[in-house]
């Protein structure tokens, strides 16, 4: 699946590593719903992170249709929430 990270670019990451995120994602969540600031901050720097980590960099002229769309790491709380689904920033792993 491709996933893009806002403002950065986009990798590519095997649906069978989305699992390693979902502790993350729900995290995330958890700290949204709480109005935990600092640990929302902390907490998306390390999902992206983890994606970053466990996908392939597409090259820059690379215009792949995106199957996820994260926030960039400076993202205020409000513009996440505008992101969610039920199921967290990554769908179908919560």
């Amino acid at each position: 699946m491709i996933v893009r990270i806002m403002g950065e670019g986009q990798v590519r990451l095997a649906e069978s590593r989305l699992a390693e995120l979902d502790e993350l994602d729900e995290e995330l969540l958890a700290e949204m719903e709480n109005g935990d600031g600092p640990g929302f901050r902390a907490t998306l720097k390390a999902l992206l992170a983890k994606v970053r980590e466990l996908g392939e960099p597409l090259p820059d002229d690379s215009l792949e249709p995106s199957d996820l769309i994260l926030p960039s790491p400076d993202a205020t709380l409000e513009e996440v929430q505008d992101l969610l689904s039920d199921d967290g920033l990554i769908p179908g792993t919560t």
